[in-house]
């Protein structure tokens, strides 16, 4: 790998546990100050959705300044929205800005991997980042929960901090020092951000102004979609995605409906798909190269397979293998499928502009996927048939695409 590549897993790590670990912490400070509850689901809604709506943006702002840079800048800012937070801020906003400098992050943070990385070791470089990722939101989870839980033991000595030290014109809460903790570990993402500097970055000036506008995005969504290869490693990642939130929330739904389990278990369970998911990309990572990701493929069918399986599943010891595989599977496909999204991303535009299109689907199909999800239970669907819903994008678009990934590297090929 190349030199400070050690450094953006850490970097990278520091920043995804601070985030997870501000959303849980977001939700309890809103019960906190009196919010109704169907706010906590806006958090997470106003974070995703700065990645469709600032999709024009992102993308030629991390390709027009160093990358490292524009990672260090982001932290900054997120850590400017925790304190916004405490200065009395609506949270939806806070999210919302905290969701921007994420959504430029991430351009950012791959098109280090693009411009660094060679395309053999290019799918090895992605599970390994993801693999930080995944980590970290498994223990930004369990450290926002550990951060609430201190709280109720040293209640009084942050609410007597809070009355004698605490300036008047901030937001008198119990979070004071959980959210502080959470500026501590984004100031140690800034500091691994140093190391990031090692790694080299193309610089597209002069471009910025002029194509941070909506028609010059959908120029590039356009072409990568028209790309054989580009248009079906999109295709299968955006529903990838979408169906991965769709399990997320639906292991919650089976644990209380299935298993007679409570919230905080059922919320154990997501870590098992977690478990998988890392297992996968670790597999992905030392398997798959280059046009062999069409093996990748049939592990969509294995999740099309495992999600009706789960729902008519109401013995917890054989859930748990299935959730594992499950996501296993999910690591299997994506993995290599991002890859390959930015290699064909890369010959048609710069790296910033393929990871914002490539962020703009996927959390679209995210967003639309939740939406139907939470519509069908409003409805008081069973289970089973929303599972099967769920499943029906994998089989449409995995089936035909085995039939044809062949086809279009023979065009690729020839052209």
């Amino acid at each position: 790998m190349p030199k400070g590549f050690g450094w953006l897993i850490l970097a990278q790590s520091f920043a995804g546990l601070a985030d997870n670990a501000l959303l849980i912490l977001g939700v309890f400070f809103l019960q906190e100050q009196g919010y109704p509850g169907w706010w906590a689901p806006l958090l997470k809604f106003s974070l995703t959705l700065s990645y469709v709506l600032m999709a024009s943006v992102v993308g030629p702002l991390a390709d027009a300044f160093a990358k490292s840079h524009v990672m260090l800048v982001m932290t900054a800012v997120k850590i400017l929205a925790v304190c916004m937070l405490l200065g009395g801020f609506h949270p939806l906003w806070v999210f919302a800005l905290t969701g921007f400098a994420a959504s430029v992050y991430a351009p950012a943070k791959y098109g280090l991997l693009v411009e660094n990385v060679s395309p053999q070791r290019l799918t090895s470089a992605n599970a390994w980042l993801e693999i930080a990722a995944l980590i970290s939101l498994m223990g930004g989870v369990v450290l926002g929960g550990w951060l609430m839980d201190a709280t109720k033991f040293g209640s009084e000595l942050v609410q007597n901090f809070a009355n004698q030290a605490w300036p008047s014109w901030l937001v008198r809460t119990q979070m004071t020092i959980p959210f502080l903790v959470v500026i501590g570990i984004l100031g140690l993402s800034a500091l691994m951000n140093i190391g990031v500097l090692a790694m080299k970055a193309k610089v597209h000036q002069g471009r910025l102004w002029r194509e941070v506008h909506w028609h010059s995005f959908w120029h590039f969504n356009r072409r990568l979609w028209s790309d054989p290869l580009g248009g079906l490693s999109l295709r299968v990642t955006a529903l990838g995605w979408g169906v991965g939130a769709v399990l997320q929330f639906a292991v919650l739904v089976w644990a209380q409906s299935h298993a007679q389990m409570s919230l905080q278990s059922g919320a154990y369970l997501q870590g098992l798909v977690a478990l998988g998911v890392i297992g996968g990309a670790c597999m992905a990572a030392t398997n798959a190269q280059g046009f062999k990701v069409r093996r990748s493929l049939w592990w969509g069918l294995v999740l099309a397979i495992l999600l009706p399986c789960l729902a008519v599943t109401h013995d917890l010891i054989l859930a748990i293998p299935m959730l594992m595989l499950a996501g296993w599977s999910g690591g299997m496909l994506l993995i290599p499928m991002n890859a390959l999204l930015q290699k064909r991303g890369k010959r048609h535009m710069p790296p910033g502009r393929s990871i914002a299109v490539q962020g703009f689907n996927e959390n679209l199909s995210v967003l639309l996927m939740l939406a139907i999800y939470s519509a069908l239970l409003s409805w008081d669907w069973p289970l089973l048939p929303i599972m099967v819903m769920a499943s029906l994008p994998l089989w449409i678009v995995a089936t035909p695409c085995l039939q044809s990934f062949g086809h279009a590297v023979w065009r690729d090929r020839r052209a």
